[in-house]
């Protein structure tokens, strides 16, 4: 074992890739992660089967009878929540859109080894259950608490390194967002996939803050360092970079593939005449979405935008294209109200986070 590589001690051992190209190990994770059907775009809710799913090590199973949520750490009343407690709480139902801040890794080159995804890494649903700083304040932080630490039951390695998937925000972050304490999904309690029996939904932020099957929530007066805190989830210009933290979305759109697909190469194939192209754009942090524009023949258009059903949700777009027969790429990009517009190169990071490059899609007309 000694002449070999061996995954559970600690290393910084990095995988080269080949554009275009990917390992039986990056399939194997592609298998265990699925994306969006991209038909489903037409959804205000992607229905539960189709949203994207990423899970970083095995899916715990956990009994909801005996499970409970733990207030630990720096409070002055800390306590203890079973899952009848939870559900007997103030509800809230809310729509929100989830993408994984890996979307889009493929496009980046040159690209980290890691969970392949193109554009399909992303979902809205609507989650129900109680507001979260509430309960955070009746256990009474401390004076001295600088933020809290959110840990789920799943374990496993990351560059030889052990640790349960947890995750940290500071009161003022809660405050700024409406983060729930979440124990049903589009009118259902929460499949073992997406987190049964609880976990937390930070809207406008990526999805790796939303942590899944969450066991205890601990008030901490020193930074977290927890790993997929600081070992990842950063953006990094070089390997030795300490990063800038991965949190908000940024602006991204979606088309729905028009016409019908080719089996392996998923071109598309379209009749001549009157055709409506559509799909979804969305921005952090409760941004709204400004203008979304089609590019036909290297014109850009205006799409018409729809009014979004939720702050943190998914806004529909729509254009009409009169198709001529022809090869053509078609892409979409969106502009939010900060101002923001998405690129139409993808921008480059060391693990390939937040690419919101332009989405391309090749159309034959005939």
């Amino acid at each position: 074992m000694t002449d070999k590589f061996y995954p559970f001690k600690p290393h910084s051992h990095r995988v080269t890739t080949t554009d275009g190209l990917f390992s039986s190990a990056e399939v194997g994770l592609a298998n265990r992660n699925s994306g969006i059907l991209l038909e489903m775009l037409t959804e205000d809710i992607t229905p539960t089967g189709a949203h994207y799913l990423l899970n970083h090590f095995d899916v715990p199973v956990i009994d909801e009878a005996t499970h409970k949520l733990e207030f630990s750490g720096e409070f002055e009343s800390p306590y203890s929540l079973t899952m009848a407690q939870i559900r007997s709480l103030p509800s809230v139902s809310m729509p929100v859109t989830l993408e994984c801040a890996g979307n889009g890794r493929a496009g980046v080159s040159p690209r980290s080894h890691s969970m392949p995804w193109h554009y399909e890494a992303v979902g809205t649903s609507m989650w129900t259950g109680t507001p979260l700083l509430p309960l955070i304040e009746r256990a009474c932080p401390a004076q001295s608490v600088v933020e809290f630490s959110f840990t789920g039951a799943d374990f496993g390695y990351d560059k030889g390194e052990g640790h349960y998937f947890a995750r940290s925000m500071t009161l003022d972050q809660m405050q700024q967002l409406e983060v729930l304490l979440v124990h049903s999904m589009n009118g259902s309690p929460l499949l073992p996939q997406h987190g049964s029996p609880l976990r937390i939904i930070v809207p406008g932020w990526y999805g790796m803050a939303s942590v899944k099957w969450l066991v205890d929530i601990k008030a901490l007066t020193e930074p977290f360092t927890g790993f997929q805190q600081v070992r990842t989830y950063q953006y990094r210009q070089t390997v030795d970079d300490p990063g800038q933290p991965i949190q908000g979305m940024r602006v991204k759109s979606l088309m729905v593939p028009p016409g019908v697909p080719d089996w392996s190469t998923r071109c598309r194939h379209l009749q001549p005449g009157a055709t409506t192209l559509t799909g979804r754009a969305w921005s952090g942090l409760g941004a709204e979405i400004k203008k979304v524009e089609i590019e036909i023949d290297g014109l850009w258009h205006n799409a018409s935008v729809h009014h979004r059903n939720s702050k943190y949700a998914w806004t529909q777009w729509a254009f009409e294209w009169n198709a001529q027969p022809g090869e053509y790429v078609l892409r979409c990009r969106a502009t939010d109200s900060l101002g923001n517009t998405q690129p139409l190169e993808p921008p480059w990071d060391v693990a390939g986070f937040a690419n919101n490059a332009a989405q391309t899609v090749h159309v034959y007309v005939d």
